[in-house]
């Protein structure tokens, strides 16, 4: 046995319960363990340890006291040398890819939410032995370790080199669809829980095929070398298909994927739908993380503290940049269109345009307050803050058609940093300075005003340059109110209130419900009920103030309310004398 190894059983499918017995062969005499309060890929702190129960020590048959230090941290005073034996449990009722979900269908976890940290001893190789689930024998187990001796199903002992190594290898246990293809000779794996019988497994593993090829071949080159200079030498791809939800965490060798069922490609449907085509871009945007975020990596996440929060100014390029490659990757890889591409970009661009936040918050401040704004949303939150996913990919958009206009391009920028940085920690003066190695000139300014100011970019002038038709889309009513509403069950739902609109004048709050209006005098208008905004235009006519009928705490209150002319937002084209093989091309 290693000198840490844990054995994880699904000890109770109904209860939700992982039980854990952790076995440390050499002990310090005052030995302390610690669980994570945060997974590195999801910048907040989740306090695992909420979960974790029973915990217990022993030496041979002496049972070891524990001193909890703190929320998350105990020392045990044993004998020096002894094998230590550690036995806890973990609820395990989160189905989402940051923690971890066990019940009669499916199981899953992440280290960092079951594997107690062995203090003095991370950097020592760790063992993962993953028992039969019983009475489940259709059950299968997947993970990025590396397996020791395992059976045909996946069960059994696992290795990693150090604790980061462990955490950073989610398991995904259950009756899932398996695949397998190789990329430029890079064995890969996709696993999916969930999916209907009419699920097409097959055009999913052919088209992530194209997508790992076209990612790997953008940062190693074309030709058969490309996958080994990779950084990983298999991958693996967990899929849980539900009802409704999104999202995905990616990892050193493999990434944790949520999507809608109705989503995933069916054999009875071969045409691409949105949600399908959504769903590719997160695999695009999870696997470009492969690089850009687990190797290329902000300097002050050179090694994680797991015990607080880990501050960069940096996400705007490490999850912005990524986000702006994700889309252009399919493209590439042929997976859509132009029209598909820049349909994909205009959505973007009109998400950060209706975000006044943009105006307070800068995306380097954006990314530095991630722990407590981006991951702690509320009704201000659009007000407050930016998203360094959406703004980074458009500062990603800004200078990557700038330096096209010097016949440079961005893809020369980000393999020039993996070179600079050796594959390793980054400084945002590394990127300046590659640019300016690449160009010949300085960058400071257009970095100063696109990252660290409030600025809105020069996106108009910048895609008209490339031929990019830029038009005006009438807007919603809700863009035009300044609302964000959930319509449910002839309900308008009040969830947000964008600062300076018309919604906000009228004090409109979030949390309020409208539930109709008064046009007029009663002969001309009168009152009505309101079911969903894009009513109003027809309860208006050619009127533009209304008094709002607004329920807030039980309480009824009428807001006097003035609708805005007509806005407007833009709505990219391509148009058809266009040349073949412009941007976004490589």
């Amino acid at each position: 046995m290693t000198a840490i190894h844990y054995n994880v059983e699904a000890a109770d499918l109904h209860a939700h319960l992982f039980r854990v017995t952790l076995t440390i062969a050499e002990p310090a005499a005052f030995q302390t363990v610690s669980l994570p309060v945060w997974i590195p890929g999801s910048y907040l702190v989740r306090e695992f340890s909420k979960n974790l129960q029973n915990l217990q020590a022993k030496q041979g048959r002496r049972k070891v006291s524990l001193n909890q230090r703190n929320k998350c941290t105990w020392d045990m005073a044993c004998n020096e040398g002894v094998p230590l034996v550690l036995q806890y449990e973990v609820y395990a009722f989160d189905n989402s890819v940051r923690t971890a979900w066990l019940d009669s269908q499916r199981g899953f976890f992440n280290g960092t939410s079951v594997c107690l940290r062995v203090h003095g001893q991370e950097k020592l190789a760790h063992q993962l032995k993953l028992p039969v689930v019983k009475g489940h024998p259709s059950w299968q187990a997947a993970t990025g370790l590396t397996p020791i001796k395992t059976d045909k199903r996946g069960f059994g002992l696992y290795t990693a080199a150090n604790y980061d190594e462990l955490v950073d290898c989610p398991v995904e246990l259950g009756h899932f669809w398996s695949g397998n293809f190789t990329a430029c000779g890079i064995k890969h794996r996709f696993v999916v829980a969930g999916a209907l019988p009419s699920f097409d497994g097959e055009r999913l593993l052919a088209d992530t095929q194209k997508i790992c090829e076209a990612e790997i071949n953008f940062w190693h080159g074309q030709g058969k070398l490309a996958g080994k200079k990779a950084p990983h030498t298999d991958y693996l791809f967990m899929l849980n298909a539900v009802n409704d939800g999104y999202g995905g965490l990616e990892h050193r060798n493999s990434t944790a994927l949520i999507c809608n069922r109705a989503d995933l490609p069916r054999q009875t449907s071969p045409r691409t739908n949105e949600g399908y085509t959504t769903l590719l871009g997160l695999i695009s945007h999870e696997y470009f993380h492969t690089w850009n975020v687990k190797q290329l990596r902000p300097d002050a996440l050179a090694s994680y503290d797991y015990t607080q929060e880990n501050y960069t100014p940096l996400l705007w390029f490490f999850e912005g940049f990524t986000s702006y490659y994700d889309d252009i990757l399919l493209r590439r890889a042929g997976l859509i269109d132009d029209t598909t591409y820049i349909k994909l970009l205009g959505k973007t661009i009109v998400q950060v345009q209706q975000t006044p936040g943009r105006h307070v918050q800068s995306v380097a401040q954006a990314s530095y307050d991630a722990w407590v704004k981006y991951y702690r949303q509320d009704e201000n939150t659009v007000n407050a803050t930016v998203s360094y996913y959406t703004k980074g990919a458009l500062v990603a958009l800004c200078l990557d058609l700038s330096l096209r206009k010097e016949s440079h391009t961005l893809d020369a920028v980000m393999r020039g940093l993996w070179k600079r940085c050796k594959a390793g920690p980054m400084r945002e003066q590394d990127l300046l300075d590659e640019l300016q190695s690449l160009t010949g000139r300085s960058w400071d300014k257009e970095i100063k005003a696109w990252v660290h100011s409030t600025v809105d970019l020069p996106l108009r002038e910048l895609l008209a340059h490339q031929g990019i038709d830029i038009q005006a889309e009438t807007s919603t009513m809700a863009q035009r109110l300044g609302l964000r509403v959930s319509e449910v069950g002839g309900s308008v739902q009040i969830k947000g209130v964008m600062r300076g609109s018309a919604a906000e004048t009228a004090g409109l709050a979030a949390g309020d419900e409208w539930l109709g209006l008064e046009v007029g005098n009663k002969a001309q208008g009168g009152s009505w009920r309101l079911s969903k905004l894009d009513d109003l235009p027809a309860l208006l006519g050619r009127e533009r103030k209304l008094t709002a009928l607004v329920s807030r705490d039980k309480r009824l209150l009428r807001l006097p309310l003035s609708v805005p002319a007509q806005a407007s937002t833009w709505q990219l084209s391509v148009p058809k004398d266009r040349v073949s093989g412009q941007w976004p091309a490589a």
